[in-house]
């Protein structure tokens, strides 16, 4: 089994282990004054989690101070140490953040909460299907890393944890093994990969790829093991060979074989489609010297020594990866005509890809962890394609650090859902990306527990609280961008929708008022609206009346409509019925489509405002000397009429043998694009309707085109169809029957 450092594999840690025990056990550069803090956060973790045992057996006790060993071999600082040990107390409830606070400051509590909330975070996928997980598992990890590392240590505290719960799985239950090498597999391993810390991830992917593919995992062990004694002597006698060279060069170098992990081995095997002995990196030998000069002459020496294979060479010095990993990669046809590969590189570019962003943990002029070094690690949010060594890693990783995240921030709910926003948004915006109304009703906000001003920036990790009222309304102060009450044009698009509202139905009231005014001095009633609106640019009465409330539609002009209908009514009284403009059938004389119950032969007329057509629902209004108008069931002018002018309709129906055409107005709205109007027209045309009139126009701001089309069709039944396939259309927003 595979070790994140060889010498934890030394390090047997019993239950009854003294602290100075262990931290004799231990190789680590703590300073001594350092190393008290640590040991109280070993007493103050014995102390708190007792005799408890975690579902794997082990205790709580045991698992923590194992955590801690592994974050020391990987050269995390005491601050970091010290939260590894103390990690699951917040979880467990033995411990307050507060009480973590005033024991041990700002930086250890705030490691501990953070490692509290990715447990969280990781808790909330659904991990009941392996190969449904993954694709949702790519937006959790990057939420999770955003959401809940301020500081980067955090992350590695975590992925230590979970490697002491992979090396303990083996007393859970089978479902439960599966479920957390899963999520080993999807979130951390991949984590550890982004970070380089090679070790961890090695470690991660073989244990998670034992419990998930044992028959697989045992197959490829036993060729290891069964070639195991020809392969280090094989090695051997390379590393002989590279050696005795470099020494005749004067090169002093560190020559010896590299380990190969049994994931790594099955993943190229199943890539490649090659079996096990045809792997290159089977057999494979590190040589590590000081400069970056000494790297090249090593691998003159190598090429000098065996042939070189065509198109197995990469140099990762001159062209280091995204996160910066440097060696070189050869392959050559090494002793006794086998394939071996090579890799060159300098020590420190060694420890750099051993222990990835950990590396830099340094203690330098007797300082402790460089809070400035927390800058340096911008490439993590930067990466575009994975860390591994190996060509080809799958896409999942690659995927996952695609595009730059520095302008997004991850903020929590308080029960754990994280809202992804724009970096800078507020508290505000918060409120509005959780639903609109709980933006609507805000007059308040916790973040991370504490009351702040609704202007208050968040920070990745912070976890917010809306406090709501029911009657609380947006605040015009809200749109003052000095303010800083919003970051979000998406939320200052709510709050205008929402004063937008108000002021529309305030201006539908005050129009209404208006134009009933001017109604009642000409003595006109409240159907001669209808007049106004059809003659004006507005689709329906409530955006007339609003122009009117609003002053877009003075008086005036309210006035000189009136004064033409009162013109109208009295020398052209049933100038509201329109005959019908239809086209007569080529085979017989044109009569009425119309039937009226109990009368024949009397003069119909469709009406101008509602337009209607078979199979439309009609009702007939007796008119003075002009017949009886026939109006839609539907249409505003009929629902308007007084209780004298009701007694004046009576029931008419289609009849059966229908031969006229009748005009519908037919409005589509659309993105602007070159030949719309002509792909519309030809469906007109397909369908061998009449185009009696066309009206467009564009506006300029949203370049948004609005058509008018009057068509005529001898049935409503043609028009759902026309309607649906102009809506096919590509950029069609809208397309719909104009009625009265």
């Amino acid at each position: 089994m595979v070790s994140v450092v060889d010498k934890l594999s030394e390090i047997l840690i019993s239950e009854n282990v003294s602290f100075q025990q262990w931290f004799s056990l231990v190789d680590n550069d703590i300073k001594e004054e350092d190393k008290k803090v640590v040991q109280k956060a070993w007493d103050f973790a014995k102390e708190k989690y007792g005799d408890s045992q975690r579902d794997s057996g082990q205790s709580y006790f045991h698992h923590a101070i194992s955590v801690a060993s592994i974050l020391i071999q990987i050269n995390l600082d005491y601050e970091s140490v010290s939260a590894g040990m103390l990690h699951d107390v917040l979880d467990k409830g033995v411990c307050s953040r507060e009480e973590l606070n005033n024991i041990f400051g700002y930086n250890i509590a705030e490691l501990v909460e953070s490692i509290y909330k990715m447990e969280n975070i990781a808790q909330l996928h659904n991990h009941n299907e392996e190969g449904a997980v993954r694709l949702g598992q790519a937006e959790q990890l990057r939420k999770m890393i955003f959401a809940t590392t301020k500081d980067v240590r955090g992350v590695i505290i975590k992925l230590a944890e979970q490697v002491q719960n992979m090396r303990t799985l083996q007393n859970l239950c089978e479902s439960e093994q599966r479920r957390i090498s899963i999520e080993t597999r999807d979130i951390y391993s991949p984590l550890a990969n982004l970070l380089g810390i090679w070790h961890v991830k090695w470690e991660l992917e073989d244990l998670s790829f034992r419990y998930l593919k044992p028959d697989t995992y045992k197959k490829i062990a036993k060729m290891i093991a069964e070639r195991r004694i020809d392969r280090e002597e094989y090695i051997e006698n390379a590393l002989n060979v590279i050696s005795e060279k470099l020494d005749e060069e004067g090169i002093k170098a560190e020559v010896k074989g590299r380990p190969k992990h049994i994931y790594s081995i099955w993943k190229k095997m199943v890539r490649k489609g090659v079996g096990y002995d045809e792997l290159f990196d089977v057999r494979a030998v590190r040589v590590m010297v000081n400069t970056v000069a000494e790297c090249y002459a090593v691998l003159g020496i190598v090429h000098g020594l065996w042939k070189h294979i065509p198109k197995e060479f990469d140099d990762y010095i001159a062209t280091p990866k995204n996160n910066n990993y440097q060696s070189l990669h050869t392959a050559v046809i090494g002793p006794e005509g086998k394939n071996l590969e090579i890799q060159i590189r300098t020590y420190e570019m060694h420890e750099n890809s051993e222990l990835g962003i950990a590396a830099h943990w340094r203690y330098k002029d007797g300082s402790s962890y460089d809070q400035g070094f927390q800058k340096k690690i911008n490439w993590l949010r930067q990466y575009i394609e994975s860390c591994q060594e190996d060509a080809g890693e799958d896409d999942f990783v690659d995927q996952l650090w695609s595009e730059s995240f520095d302008d997004r921030i991850y903020v929590l709910t308080p029960k754990g859902k994280v809202l992804d926003l724009s970096a800078g948004s507020t508290v505000i915006d918060f409120a509005y990306a959780i639903h609109t109304e709980v933006g609507h009703k805000c007059f308040g906000a916790k973040v991370n527990q504490r009351i702040v001003p609704l202007n208050h920036r968040l920070e990745n990790g912070d976890t917010v609280e809306i406090l709501t009222k029911s009657n609380m309304t947006p605040s015009r102060d809200w749109l003052v961008s000095g303010l800083g009450y919003t970051a979000s044009a998406r939320t200052r698009a709510k709050i205008r929708a929402w004063f937008k509202l108000q002021d529309l139905e305030k201006s539908i009231i005050d129009g209404r008022e208006i134009i009933e005014r001017e109604l009642h001095r000409f003595g006109l009633k409240k159907n001669a609206i209808s007049v106004i609106l059809e003659k004006s640019r507005y689709q329906n009465e409530d955006e007339l009346l609003a122009a009117i409330g609003r002053g877009d539609f003075s008086a005036a002009q309210i006035g000189s409509r009136l004064q033409e209908e009162v013109a109208l009514q009295q020398y052209q009284p049933e100038q509201e019925s329109l005959p019908i403009s239809a086209r007569p059938s080529q085979h017989q004389k044109s009569s009425s489509d119309i039937q009226i119950l109990g009368v024949g032969n009397l003069l119909t007329h469709m009406a101008k405002c509602c337009k209607p057509v078979p199979n439309d629902s009609i009702v007939g209004f007796i008119t003075r000397g002009r017949g009886v108008s026939i109006h839609r069931t539907d249409c505003a002018n009929i629902k308007n009429l007084d209780q004298e002018e009701c007694e004046r309709l009576i029931d008419v129906s289609w009849s059966g043998n229908r031969e006229n055409q009748y005009p519908v107005d037919i409005k589509v709205e659309s993105y602007d694009r070159p030949g719309l109007l002509n792909e519309i027209s030809m469906i007109f045309v397909q369908e061998k309707l009449n185009i009696t009139d066309i009206s467009t126009s564009v506006d300029k701001r949203d370049r948004i085109a609005r058509m008018s089309f009057t068509v005529e069709i001898s049935d409503i039944s043609n028009l759902g169809k026309i309607l649906n396939k102009i809506g096919s259309l590509p950029n069609i927003i809208d397309v719909r029957r104009i009625s009265g």
